[in-house]
């Protein structure tokens, strides 16, 4: 279901906007996703159900990621997810996905908003 990126340090997988929105409402997921905009972008709209943990505040608020679930992280663009895919792997959280294409994609596909 993921698709791997490869670059010289990390393999971070990604998934779809789609697929990102299936697999958070599907009944009895274990996955949740983390919006890694600063407080002001998530506030102007953000993926439905998505919590906020801005990757400024990644490392000091690191205890909130719960460690036993898939964690889809979604930033603008997927820039800043990817960032934090690779600080969430480097301290040993294996279930960590970047939501390609981030909001952007997210609201082209109409996919719902908050």
């Amino acid at each position: 279901m993921f698709k791997r990126l490869f670059d010289t340090r990390s393999s971070i997988p990604s998934i779809s906007v789609q697929d990102a929105w299936e697999r958070v409402t599907t009944p009895k997921t274990t996955a949740m996703m983390i919006d890694v905009r600063e407080t002001w972008e998530f506030g102007q709209g953000h993926a439905r159900g998505a919590r906020n943990i801005p990757l400024s505040q990644l490392g000091k608020r690191f205890n909130e990621v719960p460690p036993d679930r898939d964690i889809l992280l979604i930033c603008r663009s997927g820039h800043r997810s990817l960032q934090a895919a690779k600080f969430l792997q480097q301290q040993s959280l294996e279930r960590v996905v970047n939501v390609s294409g981030g909001m952007l994609s997210w609201e082209m596909h109409r996919l719902p908003v908050e």
